[in-house]
């Protein structure tokens, strides 16, 4: 048995092939399912005890010298069939690398993927609106002071001022006008205020508004959908603090803050360093907007809310200036290659 299995190290090592076929006939006759080897292990058992630590190493030599050998082979036909192959002159000079999703889509997705899994549906309207529906019917009289809350682009127009939306609160109005209750439904979209560009604010931003009318609506269903969402989006750690706040078409209202994943809540420029930042505003829906719309205040409550999603990609992303989502840096997007 030991000859045996000398003599066949020993073929191994001198086993040449000229092409790859004599490999595979090779590889079959040692390895193969009726292979030698196969047969030296059914041998083995007929080996006696003293010499079957030596005759065993010996058999194991074998398989991994002839394994060793055959991927050498093979590494061989390999490398000569791609130095033999044509220059496919059609080819691009330089890949074409494939895109990916911008961040803020990414967020905007999941959050719409969050309250569906609760019943809201997405509505959306345009971004040039008329003053009923930007602000009149949300409970914004003319001249009313918290108009300046919002510094507006106005557009000229034959059918009378109009403004870039400064809020998708218009839509939230639409669907009130058109819709009877029980109302549940997400508002995404773009919107434009005035305001200085810095790492935090923008001229332009994108927004997630929700809104929701049913009979006997209170704060604390409100409450527990905003925590629902916090904990999907940031993680089952995520705390949220509401803060007093006011808003004209809803009351009572409130600032919410979440715990700053940034910064993990020790503080950083993002959140001030205060450990939390501000996500979103809410509050129960005003009578007023309600009877504005056409819906009975005495019969229907509800409450709204309306978040930027710029500022939700922050924190998820842990990203802390707000600027780098418009800019176009390739560098920068690069970093959501492969993100669903």
């Amino acid at each position: 048995m030991k000859e045996k299995l000398t003599a066949l190290i020993a073929e191994v090592e001198q086993f040449t092939a000229q092409k790859p076929e004599q490999v595979e006939e090779f590889r079959i006759k040692i390895l193969g399912s009726k292979g030698i080897l196969k047969d030296l292990f059914a041998d083995f058992k007929n080996v006696p005890n003293e010499e079957k630590k030596e005759v065993g190493q010996l058999i194991n030599q074998v398989k991994e010298n002839a394994q060793a050998k055959i991927d050498a082979l093979k590494a061989v036909f390999e490398n000569a069939v791609n130095s033999t192959e044509t220059i496919d002159l059609t080819k691009p000079a330089y890949p074409n690398e494939v895109g990916s999703r911008h961040p803020i889509s990414l967020v905007k997705n999941e959050i719409i993927e969050i309250f569906s899994r609760i019943g809201f549906t997405v509505s959306e309207g345009p971004e040039i609106e008329d003053d009923w529906h930007n602000f009149s019917a949300l409970n914004f009289p003319p001249e009313h002071p918290a108009r300046d809350m919002q510094d507006t682009f106005f557009v000229e127009s034959a059918n009378g001022e109009m403004a870039l939306r400064t809020h998708t609160s218009s839509v939230q109005v639409r669907i009130m006008e058109n819709q009877k209750p029980p109302i549940r439904t997400l508002s995404p979209g773009r919107v434009y205020r005035n305001e200085a560009i810095s790492a935090r604010a923008h001229c332009f931003f994108h927004q997630i508004e929700g809104l929701y009318i049913a009979e006997n609506v209170s704060f604390a269903d409100l409450k527990q959908t905003l925590l629902y969402f916090a904990k999907e989006m940031f993680g089952e750690q995520t705390e949220i603090r509401l803060r007093p706040s006011y808003f004209p078409f809803t009351e009572p209202s409130a600032e919410v803050d979440v715990s700053c994943s940034v910064c993990n809540s020790k503080g950083c420029n993002v959140c001030k360093y205060s450990g939390f930042l501000e996500i979103l505003g809410c509050g129960m829906v005003d009578p007023n907007v309600l009877e504005n719309c056409g819906i009975d205040s005495k019969k229907y409550s509800g409450f709204a809310f309306g978040m930027g999603v710029e500022r939700i990609a922050m924190l998820k992303y842990k990203i802390n200036d707000l600027r780098l989502y418009s800019e176009g840096d390739v560098r920068f997007l690069n970093q959501f290659k492969g993100a669903l």
